[in-house]
């Protein structure tokens, strides 16, 4: 079923001329469209989005290995975002995104969108602060906060630099952010998930985010209440391409 509308293409194709077409020559075409497809699927997504500028058809996502990565807004629209980095609010205090857009690995989206409707049954919304990561700024990061707890080393990478992690929060109907605590980047102990002297809200929000994404198979990390991680992360390559922003 997966080339099922490449064959039908063909078919009517060659209906629509006079001389019959063996069918040997046909599943020639059709193979060679199969190939073409697999290996436009493999570029990153940017390239895809020259042939495809809207958002994706239910075709194309089809077509999508997990691995490929895709700007989630262009799969789902019902997030909220503030990309931190695509701004100077941050610890950096500098804008090292040139884009707002949410890069992940195709299998984090659609992890990320089956979460996110659970969430919506209970009136939320995931909110992210930051999605993939350019191993390069993982690089900038490091050198200005060399403390693993909240940085992860360069040297062997950060799941953003996979497109496998996330940071997050919750909004409500509204929009507004969940009260967590901290700020988002806050690196204390009271940004992490051990620390208890919080008001009983803050502690249910922080139980909420965390139960929810690890019920849809994400995992956490001790020392930042935002930071989620998909399962299975590190099968995925540290990746460092540069994001296009819409507008390129």
């Amino acid at each position: 079923m997966k080339y099922s509308f490449l064959l039908l293409l063909v078919v009517v194709s060659c209906m629509s001329v006079d001389k019959k077409v063996p069918v040997e020559e046909i599943q020639l075409i059709v193979d060679t469209l199969v190939v073409e497809t697999e290996k436009k699927i493999d570029l990153p997504v940017q390239e895809i989005k020259k042939a495809s500028p809207k958002l994706y058809t239910e075709v194309e996502l089809e077509a999508f290995h997990d691995s490929t990565f895709v700007i989630l807004k262009e799969i789902d629209t019902t997030f909220f975002y503030d990309m931190k980095y695509a701004s100077e609010d941050n610890f950096l205090k500098e804008k090292v995104y040139d884009c707002e857009d949410c890069y992940v690995r195709y299998k984090t989206a659609k992890k990320l969108i089956v979460a996110n409707d659970s969430f919506k049954k209970i009136g939320y919304r995931i909110k992210f602060f930051d999605c993939y990561r350019p191993l390069a700024i993982q690089k900038k990061m490091w050198e200005i906060y060399p403390d693993k707890r909240y940085v992860a080393n360069p040297e062997k990478g950060s799941n953003h630099n996979r497109g496998s992690a996330i940071d997050i929060t919750l909004v409500d109907s509204l929009g507004n952010e969940l009260d967590m605590g901290t700020k988002f980047d806050f690196f204390g102990s009271k940004a992490h998930h051990a620390y208890q002297n919080l008001p009983k809200n803050v502690l249910e929000n922080r139980k909420l985010l965390k139960s929810v994404m690890e019920a849809n198979g994400f995992w956490s990390i001790t020392s930042e209440w935002w930071h989620y991680n998909l399962a299975k992360s590190y099968q995925y390559k540290v990746s460092n391409f540069k994001t296009v922003c819409e507008d390129d």
